[in-house]
């Protein structure tokens, strides 16, 4: 991949030139697909994936489960070249302006593909923050298999070359299309998988979500994970003690705090929205889940939580309210270092 020894430097400018492109392809009909095959261009795409409620139900497979068309909005860079591609999966306030411009304008003028996908929309969900119940997290997951084999699919994207990052509630995704038995589970073709995976101010770093970590629970696929250290929704010490377990299992792992950020930094508005009603996990939750029997446990013990242990240590996991807050120079700065992972991921 030709990559910008400085790929910030001149950044803006790029994004203003390749604003028309991202705009049409926003605002563009909604067109379903079953695949790319056509080689379509940018536009709003519906695709079909499907709604399993619990992790083992999608590691089953869809069998005869409904089929649920999810969105996806492409934004292609000029030319007819072979490129990278990257999959954008939101969090709990839904598809936002930073998937639909920014980040695809950054993407697009260092020659990657991106998908920005809406899993709630389609759902008739706007925003699970409240209530996460509203739309399973394995739906979320499901979603990112069936965009990566629909972008597989496209002959300008290189099938090897398509990574995932996924902010707060999507970081959980980027962690589960990590894991080796999840991804056996999905039978994809010909051995395609994401060549790397990014999770920015991720959940899922305590409770139920976190996974013990055990040589060959996750992927040797290269990982990047950004933390602002002003975040007072889903913690940084957590995400960067469970980061470091990961590397030291044998995933090759960054991780970066950006200073002064806080949950949602790559947002529109600089202002801090306090956000009352807000689901959150505290730092101290002792539960994570053992993948391979689904069997939860204390991670400060070891101890494995059964019968009434579990949903009493549950109960010492949930808070409510948290901060979101947009921060330019902290974006600029994750832009930054994502531009030079993907480099050095993309070139393998």
């Amino acid at each position: 991949m030709a990559t910008n020894p400085n790929p910030i430097r001149g950044l803006r400018a790029a994004l203003l030139a390749t604003a028309t492109l991202v705009w049409a392809a926003a605002a563009g009909a909604q067109t379903a697909v079953a695949d790319f095959k056509a080689g379509p261009g940018s536009g709003v795409y519906s695709f079909p994936s499907w709604t399993p409620k619990t992790l083992p139900e999608l590691m089953r497979g869809q069998g005869s489960a409904e089929a649920q068309n999810v969105t996806g909005h492409l934004f292609l860079p000029p030319g007819d070249a072979k490129v990278p591609a990257i999959l954008l999966v939101h969090g709990s306030g839904g598809i936002y302006k930073a998937m639909l411009e920014f980040w695809p304008k950054a993407f697009n003028a260092a020659g990657i593909a991106v998908l920005s996908m809406d899993s709630f929309g389609p759902r008739g969900v706007k925003s699970t923050a409240d209530d996460q119940s509203q739309v399973p997290f394995s739906a979320d997951t499901a979603d990112a298999f069936a965009a990566l084999k629909l972008l597989a699919t496209h002959p300008r994207i290189d099938p090897q070359r398509i990574a995932i990052m996924g902010f707060s509630r999507g970081g959980i995704t980027v962690q589960r299309t990590a894991v080796e038995r999840i991804i056996a589970s999905q039978k994809l073709p010909d051995g395609l998988r994401f060549a790397a995976h990014i999770p920015v101010y991720s959940g899922g770093c305590v409770g139920s979500f976190r996974l013990r970590v055990k040589p060959g629970v996750f992927s040797k696929a290269p990982q990047l994970w950004m933390h602002g250290n002003a975040d007072d929704y889903t913690g940084l010490a957590p995400c960067e003690a469970y980061a470091k377990q990961i590397a030291e299992a044998g995933t090759p792992v960054e991780f970066v705090v950006i200073e002064g950020a806080g949950h949602k930094f790559d947002e529109d508005d600089p202002r801090k929205h306090f956000l009352r009603n807000a689901q959150r996990t505290l730092d101290t939750c002792p539960v994570e889940m053992d993948i391979d029997n689904f069997a939860f446990f204390d991670r400060n013990t070891g101890q494995r939580l059964q019968g009434e242990a579990l949903p009493a240590a549950l109960k010492t996991c949930g808070a409510a309210g948290a901060s979101i807050e947009g921060n330019a120079k902290a974006r600029d700065r994750a832009a930054e270092v994502t531009l030079a992972f993907l480099a050095k991921a993309f070139a393998k």
